[in-house]
């Protein structure tokens, strides 16, 4: 299978590194911002054309599916455009920064019948993929879900420390991972939420600490702090409070409640969650089904991060 990866930047080479520990898959084409240096990051990578232009690997023929590691902004035009052209999409994490263009990747998945897939890592980290099959076999509830993001990020740089072109966001980016991780370890439906977010940045223009608060029907809880105006730890962390146990999790890795370590070793073929979204792409393409975290599925969280907006914009 040959694809084609857009964005070169910190998430894009993480994407690089997993696809090429996946049998019969190859990056044949890199598309990025400055010529230059996307020549350069695809010979290290020994990938064979690489462009600024999407639609020029879009036209390629052999080119199977595209991986978007691109600025959010992008996400949704890029994300139709793969369609239109035949490719099957995975889209990081959001798949847009609206509601309505989120709908709108969904009908055209419907439409096409591709494979059309959101980056949202958090189903596929070992940690909360340990927990969600406590939950799925009946052995444990949710009571209530804590989530810190804290990042130090008052300049306009990437996950890798450099510059970057466009603008991160705790809503559309980072609330996103734990919005749809809440409805997806539950199983339920938000059924109401609250968000407050603090000033907005005078060079960035975006809120740089936010707090969502949200519960299902039956009454569990989550708590969401952003900021990115921690000087200290830097990630996200979740908490699990649940009926007979106790977790933390921290990307990949998971502790119960008093800071032991678990072994997640066995729980997947890797213990890498960015491989492990690119290998369900993969199967699921091969496999002609409905990846976990499609478009679709991961449309709920587009809707309640719709409401949080609004409820900001008011």
């Amino acid at each position: 299978m040959k694809l084609c990866l857009a964005g070169g930047g910190a998430f894009g080479k993480k994407h690089l590194d997993a696809v090429a520990k996946i049998e019969d898959v190859k990056v044949v084409s890199l598309v990025g911002r400055r010529a230059e240096a996307t020549a350069e990051l695809a010979a290290a990578y020994h990938i064979g054309h690489s462009t600024t232009r999407l639609e020029e690997s879009l036209a390629m023929s052999d080119i199977d599916a595209v991986i978007l590691a691109t600025p959010t902004g992008m996400h949704a035009a890029q994300g139709l455009a793969a369609m239109d052209a035949g490719k099957h999409v995975l889209i990081e994490i959001p798949m847009a920064d609206t509601l309505a263009d989120s709908e709108a990747l969904v009908a055209k998945q419907r439409d096409t019948g591709l494979v059309a897939m959101a980056g949202h890592v958090r189903r596929f980290n070992p940690s909360h993929q340990y927990v969600h099959q406590l939950i799925s076999t009946g052995e444990m509830n949710i009571q209530q879900l804590d989530v810190q993001t804290y990042f130090f990020r008052r300049k306009n740089i990437s996950a890798d420390g450099s510059s970057r072109s466009w603008t991160d966001h705790l809503l559309w980016h980072h609330a996103c991972h734990t919005i749809d991780l809440f409805m997806y370890q539950t199983g339920e439906m938000v059924s109401e939420v609250h968000g407050l977010q603090g000033p907005i940045h005078d060079e960035l223009g975006i809120a740089m600490d936010m707090s969502i608060i949200m519960t299902t029907a039956s009454g569990k809880l989550c708590t969401l702090s952003l900021s990115f105006n921690n000087d200290g730890p830097l990630g996200s962390f979740f908490r699990y409070i649940c009926d007979n146990e106790t977790f933390i999790a921290r990307y990949d890795d998971l502790f119960d409640g008093r800071e032991n370590p678990i072994d997640v070793s066995k729980i997947d073929v890797s213990t890498n969650g960015i491989e492990l979204i690119d290998r369900e792409f993969i199967a699921a393409i091969r496999e002609g089904r409905e990846p976990n975290s499609s478009l679709a599925q991961c449309l709920p969280a587009m809707q309640v991060m719709d409401i949080i907006e609004k409820q900001f914009k008011s």
